[in-house]
């Protein structure tokens, strides 16, 4: 692996100081291009490894602490051999593998560069730009089922697109299924007109859109005419074995426990699945269990299966985005806490409650006898006086009964 060549004159290479140590390292001509619009791809190194990079007129200089120090260094010497091998960085790549592997000491620019080479499908390559992302790619090209679980907006469906082109282009698939439960988002969209592809066309619009972005126009068309490509709603898929294909069902949430069960046992040979879906977002009626959430349970101790969690920081889409996911879950985080807290205080005035009476019960088998006096007293009291005989007496000097 090349290395950037070190300044030979000037201030000493290394020096201790109070952060750690100071380098300054001698770099290409070409450097300024890994530094970014005002300079943001430094500003990801500075805050990713605790560092801080300055400019000078022959080279950089490096803070912080050795091996942060080093690794800043190994990003130079990649970035420097990338170029020279005529490597190109597509628009916002370079920032995304920089934030990677900034929060993976075991990730290089070199690696993340050369793993994308091997998932390039025409002029494009599939970048992932967060650690569960790389963590995604990797699992779908080692394993033969995978679950891509997370909020909106992270990239799952695309990147599973995208993987399925470069293995259809690749020629080690044959074709392409794309699948998706046909549930409304808390809407009734009642009786569509057309054709039944015309009816199921608006649950499979995403997939459409994922397909159109990654590859011509035509060669979509062409690859939805001979079937190459295949969408179709889950409920399609009973009875059917797929092999040499690439599977994708989009929006698992929305499955039942028995289209889940159909789906994963569809898979045939040299067949690859991938299931996506956001278990915040379940729109199934009658608040059926997801077929997602049960499937998480019962299949996490099978092997041959990887399951990869998303959060808000995995959001590629608009900024706004990731707040407005992270104040959906603080929010949905206090009501479960004011839930907990009002079924706890519910709970102790109930234990309260059988405290007293058991108090009270073990009170009453200690005096039986002062319990019966009291209970004599209360008879009594409440009894009626009994009658008394009335005796008329004569007056005095009467002479009485004669």
């Amino acid at each position: 692996m090349g290395g950037v060549p070190v300044l030979e004159s000037g201030p000493p290479q290394e020096e201790s100081t109070s952060f750690g140590m100071k380098k300054s390292i001698a770099v290409g001509s070409n450097i300024e291009t890994l530094f970014g619009t005002r300079d943001e791809n430094l500003h990801v190194l500075e805050d990713g490894l605790n560092i801080t990079i300055d400019l000078r007129s022959n080279g950089l200089e490096v803070e912080g602490a050795p091996r942060d120090v080093a690794r800043a260094e190994q990003v130079f010497a990649d970035y420097d051999h990338l170029q020279r091998s005529g490597f190109t960085f597509n628009n916002g790549d370079l920032n995304s593998m920089l934030r990677v592997l900034t929060a993976d000491p075991k990730v290089t620019l070199r690696g993340l560069a050369e793993a994308g080479k091997q998932r390039s499908f025409g002029r494009r390559t599939v970048q992932p730009k967060s650690v569960n992302q790389r963590r995604y790619l990797e699992a779908i090209e080692k394993h033969d089922m995978v679950f891509g679980i997370g909020p909106a907006g992270t990239g799952k469906t695309y990147l599973a697109v995208a993987m399925a082109i470069s293995a259809l282009l690749a020629k080690r698939v044959n074709r392409i299924i794309l699948a998706r439960p046909a549930v409304e988002a808390g809407e009734r969209l009642g009786f569509l007109p057309g054709t039944l592809q015309d009816k199921i066309d608006p649950y499979l619009r995403p997939l459409y859109d994922a397909l159109y972005d990654m590859l011509d126009p035509e060669k979509v068309d062409r690859y939805l005419e001979k079937n190459v490509i295949e969408i179709a709603p889950i409920a399609f898929m009973r009875g059917r074995t797929l092999n040499d294909s690439f599977v994708i069902m989009d929006e698992a949430q929305n499955t039942t426990s028995e289209q889940m069960k159909m789906f994963v046992t569809r898979l045939g040979f040299n067949s690859k699945a991938v299931i996506t879906g956001d278990i915040t977002q379940i729109d199934l009626p009658n608040a059926r269990r997801s077929g997602l959430v049960e499937a998480v349970d019962i299949l996490k101790p099978v092997e041959g299966l990887a399951f990869v969690y998303f959060d808000e920081s995995d959001v590629v889409r608009h900024h706004l985005v990731q707040r407005i996911i992270r104040a959906y879950d603080d929010h949905k985080t206090r009501v479960a806490e004011q839930q907990m807290l009002l079924s706890l205080e519910g709970k102790a005035a109930e234990v309260r409650s059988t405290e007293t009476k058991s108090a009270e019960a073990k009170s009453r088998e200690r005096n039986p006898i002062a319990e019966g006096a009291i209970a004599d007293g209360a008879a009594s009291s409440s009894s009626p006086a009994p009658s008394q005989e009335r005796i008329v007496l004569p007056l005095p000097g009467s002479r009485g009964n004669e």
